[in-house]
C-alpha cells in the first residue's frame, strides 16, 4: 500500500460524503477474523453441521460469506436454497446447538497476528479503539482484556445484546457511534462540573461518520459499515477474493492485520491531513439518525 492509494481512497470518501476532511476520533473493530483467528473454527463447525443435517450444498468458504449473520439467518438461507422453505424454530435450535457444540470442541482461537500491534498504535495515536461484534459471549470482556490488556473500555463495546438488527444492517456501527458520543459527552460534562459545580450539563460537539473508521474482514460487516457512512478498511484474513470485499464498498483493503499495523503510521498521517475537494452535505447517516 502506498501513500497515493491511501490519499486517493480518503479523498474519494470525503468528497462523496460531503465532508471537508476526516476528523478521526475512534476506530471500530470487528472481532472474529479481525482480532482473533476464529473464523476457521466457525467455518469448519458450520460446514459439518450443514452436512450432518443433510444440507450438502454448503462449503467452508460459504461460511465466510455469512459471517456476521445470525445463526437462524444462515440456516434459513441454506434451507430455502436447497428445499424451498424456511427451517422451523425447533430445527434452528437443534442445528445451532449442534454447531455450538462443535465450535466449542475445537481449539481456542488465538490472537490474530498483528492485531495487538494495530491496537497499540491506534491508542498511542490518540484514537479510541472500540469493539463492534455480533457475538454475545458472556466472557467477551474478560477474553479481550486477557489478549489486549488496557485497550478496550466496556462502555465502548457493541455486542449482540445492544442491537435489534445485526450486520449487514447499519445499526451495529450506528450504535457504536452513539455509544462513543455518549461517553464523550459524559467526559465533557464531568469536566465542566469539576470546574463549576453550579454549571448546567452541556453536550459535546455532535459526531458524524467522518469521526470514525471501521476495520472489518467480512462482506456483511463491510456492508454494515458502508451503510452507516463510515470509512471502511477491509482486512482480508480469510479465503474470499479481494473483489468481494471491495465490491461491498470497502475504501481500502489490507491482506492481514500485520500489513495494517505496518501501514498504520502512514494511514494515520493521511487521515489527519485529509482535505476534500467538496464540502456539500450528502445526507450520510449520523449516530442519532
Amino acid at each position: 500500500m502506498n501513500i497515493e492509494e491511501i490519499e486517493s481512497a480518503v479523498t474519494k470518501y470525503t468528497a462523496e460524503k460531503g465532508f471537508d476532511k476526516m476528523d478521526l476520533r475512534a476506530a471500530m473493530f470487528d472481532m472474529d477474523g479481525v482480532l482473533f483467528d476464529s473464523m476457521k473454527n466457525h467455518a469448519k463447525s458450520w460446514y459439518h453441521t450443514m452436512v450432518h443435517f443433510g444440507f450438502t450444498d454448503f462449503s467452508e468458504t460459504e461460511a465466510y460469506m455469512h459471517e456476521g449473520r445470525t445463526g437462524a439467518g444462515t440456516i434459513n438461507i441454506v434451507k430455502q436454497r436447497m428445499f424451498g422453505q424456511s427451517a422451523t424454530e425447533d430445527e434452528v435450535q437443534e442445528m445451532y446447538r449442534y454447531k455450538s457444540e462443535l465450535f466449542n470442541s475445537l481449539p481456542k482461537a488465538v490472537r490474530m497476528p498483528g492485531a495487538l500491534e494495530v491496537l497499540q498504535q491506534v491508542k498511542e495515536s490518540g484514537v479510541v479503539p472500540m469493539i463492534v461484534t455480533g457475538s454475545g459471549q458472556k466472557t467477551l470482556l474478560e477474553r479481550l482484556n486477557r489478549n489486549f490488556p488496557n485497550i478496550f473500555r466496556p462502555e465502548l463495546m457493541v455486542t449482540a445484546y445492544d442491537v435489534k438488527y445485526g450486520k449487514p444492517n447499519p445499526e451495529p456501527y450506528l450504535m457504536g457511534m452513539k455509544k462513543f458520543g455518549i461517553s464523550e459527552s459524559r467526559k465533557f460534562d464531568n469536566s465542566i462540573i469539576r470546574k463549576n459545580e453550579n454549571s448546567e450539563s452541556l453536550n459535546s460537539t455532535p459526531l458524524s461518520p467522518n469521526n470514525f473508521i471501521v476495520i472489518e474482514n467480512a462482506p456483511l460487516g463491510v456492508q454494515s459499515a458502508v451503510a452507516a457512512g463510515v470509512f471502511t478498511i477491509a482486512v482480508n484474513t480469510g479465503p474470499l477474493d479481494d473483489s468481494i470485499l471491495l465490491g461491498e464498498g470497502a475504501n481500502l483493503l489490507f491482506h492481514s492485520m500485520q500489513e495494517l499495523a505496518d501501514n498504520w503510521p502512514l494511514l494515520c498521517s493521511v487521515l489527519a491531513n485529509s482535505q476534500s475537494t467538496s464540502s456539500s452535505p450528502s445526507g450520510a447517516p449520523t449516530p442519532n439518525s
